[in-house]
């Protein structure tokens, strides 16, 4: 399979592709971990993918001057995209925000800008890891 051309894919099916790439990210961390049943695999996991972690994220993003102009282009891209799905146990922007997160991902994956995704996606872990509010996982 051959990426898309990422300048004419909609906001809403880059934040699909991002979901997946960002869940990979997430679930090869959390095996090297050592976490290895599947409970604490997907309890944990939620701490990293869910709409209000991926908001947080962006607004740690916007702080710190992380993003690139274009990058930043492409996450308004996803949180602006008429999307006919309703956000489930949290507020409307934030998943709005999240959908953008994730059209992040979907643009870098596209794009094949695979080095700034990997780095942007251990940034985002190593930021959620030191939030002392976030759970952190231990082994097994």
């Amino acid at each position: 399979m051959t990426r898309a051309n990422y300048q004419q894919i909609n906001g809403i099916a880059l934040a699909y592709i991002g979901d997946a790439v960002w869940e990979v990210f997430v679930r090869e961390h959390l095996l090297e971990l050592g976490l290895t049943k599947p409970n604490k695999l997907q309890h944990t996991a939620t701490h990293y993918v869910s709409a209000k972690a991926q908001a947080f994220l962006i607004s740690q993003m916007e702080e710190q001057e992380y993003l690139t102009e274009e990058e930043w282009t492409f996450f308004k891209k996803g949180r602006n995209a008429k999307s006919h799905t309703s956000a489930k146990n949290t507020a409307v922007m934030t998943y709005r925000i999240s959908t953008g997160f994730e059209a992040l991902f979907g643009y870098l994956y596209t794009s094949e800008q695979d080095a700034r995704l990997a780095e942007l996606a251990h940034w985002c872990i190593d930021t959620i890891e030191a939030q002392p509010a976030m759970k952190k996982p231990r082994s097994r």
